[in-house]
C-alpha cells in the first residue's frame, strides 16, 4: 500500500523522533512511504485561533501536497482533527473533500485500515499511563468517552498490547483534558498550567514511569508541568513505542 507522510510542524521543529519512528513502522508494515518535500503546516495554529480566512493559502498548500494518495497518515490527532473536520477555508472541491476524508492519524490507520495483528519487534518494559488527547478522543473517537454511557474500546489500548512486556496503569481521571489546547495555554495560562499540573500528578499517583500519548503537544506541555513540579516522569509518542523503542 502507497501511503503519504504527513509530518507536522510541531512535531518536525521539535519532537522529529516521533516522525521518524511513524515512516519506519509504517515501512516496516509494507507500506510504500511518499514524503512530499513541500509540506508545510495544516493550518489548525490559524483556524483554533479565529483566523479561519488567514489559514485559507496553507490549506491549500496542503491539498496540493498530498492530492492524490489513497491515505495521507500523520503522527498527531489534533491536525488530523483540523483536516477532516476544519479545513474549510478554501473551496470545497472534490479534490479537498478527498484529501480530507483520505487523512488518518496513525493509531486508527493501523488499527482500521492495516488491522495490525502482531509487532513481533516491540518490547517496552515499563509503566506506562496513556493519554488520549482531546482531539483522538471525542473527535477522532479512537476510544470509549468515560464521560458516556458506551462500551468500552481503546484502539490504542489494542495496539499497545501487542507490545511485549508493557505494564499498563490507570489514573483516577483517565480523559480529563490536560490543558494545552494550543493557542488556549498561552491565552489562558493559569487554567492550562493548573489542568496540567492535575494531568501529571494523576498519572504519577497512579505508579506511571512513563506517559504515552498520540499527540506531541500534549506530551510537551505535560513534560513542562512535571518538570516544574519535580516530578519523575518520562513522556514517549505512542509510535515510538510500536516501533520498538525500548525506553
Amino acid at each position: 500500500m502507497k501511503v503519504a507522510l504527513f509530518v507536522p510542524c510541531f512535531v518536525d521543529a521539535f519532537f522529529p523522533e516521533a516522525g521518524i519512528a511513524t515512516l519506519e513502522l509504517l515501512e516496516k508494515l509494507g507500506c510504500e512511504v511518499d514524503y512530499p518535500l513541500q509540506q508545510t503546516c495544516c493550518g489548525q495554529p490559524m483556524a483554533n485561533s479565529g483566523c479561519e480566512k488567514d489559514a485559507a493559502a496553507t490549506e491549500q498548500l496542503f491539498v496540493d501536497n498530498f492530492a492524490g494518495y489513497e491515505y495521507i497518515v500523520t503522527p498527531s490527532g489534533s491536525c488530523t482533527h483540523h483536516i477532516r473536520d476544519h479545513l474549510t477555508a478554501i473551496e470545497q472541491t472534490d479534490t479537498v473533500r478527498q484529501v480530507r476524508t483520505r487523512t488518518m492519524e496513525l493509531v486508527e490507520f493501523l488499527h482500521d485500515v492495516l488491522k495490525v495483528k502482531a509487532l513481533p519487534w516491540a518490547r517496552f518494559p515499563h509503566k506506562v499511563g496513556l493519554h488520549n488527547s482531546c482531539g483522538t478522543l471525542r473527535a477522532l473517537r479512537t476510544a470509549s468517552m468515560s464521560e458516556i454511557d458506551e462500551p468500552f474500546f481503546s484502539k490504542p489500548m489494542d495496539l499497545l498490547n501487542m507490545v511485549r512486556d508493557i505494564e499498563f496503569v490507570m489514573p483516577a481521571r483517565p480523559d480529563e483534558c490536560c490543558g494545552f489546547g494550543g493557542t488556549f495555554s498561552v491565552g489562558e495560562e493559569p487554567v492550562s498550567a493548573r489542568m496540567g499540573y492535575d494531568k501529571v500528578r494523576d498519572h504519577k499517583q497512579a505508579g506511571a514511569e512513563y506517559i504515552v500519548s498520540a499527540d506531541s503537544s500534549c506530551l510537551m506541555h505535560q513534560q513542562g508541568c512535571a518538570r516544574r513540579l519535580g516530578l519523575d516522569l518520562k513522556f514517549i509518542h505512542i509510535a515510538q513505542i510500536l516501533n520498538g523503542a525500548a525506553a
